[in-house]
């Protein structure tokens, strides 16, 4: 008998770096591993929301750095958003999960806009939802995105994907000496300065009671693991007693 899933509906942030292979922006077996993993939680029952990042194929902060007014950078960053969301619709519905693109900027020829109920709806048809565009706005990031989705489509949980398995205390590939959470406080990521999300999404994750779990997305099932309920990766929620940051630090 299979195991009841730990969560009914989550959302997914992926980072634009997922989507990328050595040679290619949008690489396609990338996208098509991603879309299995994705694919292997649809099947299980779990409503399914996604929001990407487009980081790969463009870099707002570094075209803002040499000049570039910072809110054309942004809108040229929601549009590498659609890109990506559109490849990982079409490598999903080529393994058979169905899938539907929302974008917060409108274009009715590739996309849906965002309309909550009707993503609502998706989800509880057992379709994926990817959101692309960001919120629409310039000045917030897709982390912001995936915390402001999660919340208004009632998910239990934000899955970040990462490169690594957690959350460290320094970036453990420069440091060997960095030490894993195994979990946290949204205050304490805070005051520790850690580098989760940004404090405009960690303050709405914070808000709405919403944890955040942090995983290393190249180990195959690991997104399957987590919606299990296993406890791998960090987890960033509100607990009862609050250790003090300062002192935990200290001991660091």
């Amino acid at each position: 008998m299979r195991e009841l899933p730990r969560f009914r509906r989550v959302l997914i942030k992926l980072s634009g770096e997922a989507f990328a292979g050595q040679d290619s922006s949008v690489d396609a077996s990338t996208t098509a591993t991603m879309a299995e993993e994705i694919a292997m939680v649809a099947r299980d029952g779990v409503s399914v929301a996604v929001v990407v990042g487009g980081g790969n194929i463009w870099r707002g902060k570094a075209h803002q750095a040499a000049g570039m007014d910072r809110a054309t950078a942004d809108y040229m960053g929601m549009l590498a958003t659609v890109i990506n969301a559109l490849a990982l619709q079409d490598a999903l519905e080529r393994i058979g999960i169905p899938s539907r693109v929302q974008t917060a900027i409108e274009m009715h020829e590739i996309a849906e806009p965002y309309i909550r109920r009707r993503a609502m709806r998706h989800l509880e048809k057992k379709r994926v939802v990817i959101f692309a565009a960001g919120t629409g706005n310039p000045y917030f990031t897709t982390d912001t995105t995936a915390a402001l989705r999660a919340v208004e489509v009632g998910c239990e949980a934000i899955l970040k994907a990462t490169k690594v398995d957690g959350i460290y205390t320094a970036d453990p590939k420069r440091f060997h000496d960095a030490q894993r959470f195994e979990e946290l406080d949204y205050l304490q990521v805070l005051q520790l300065g850690l580098e989760v999300m940004d404090s405009t999404a960690l303050t709405l994750c914070m808000d709405n009671h919403l944890p955040i779990i942090v995983f290393d997305m190249g180990v195959p099932g690991n997104i399957r693991r987590v919606v299990q309920g296993e406890d791998i990766g960090t987890i960033v929620r509100k607990r009862e007693v609050i250790g003090q940051p300062d002192a935990l630090a200290s001991d660091i």
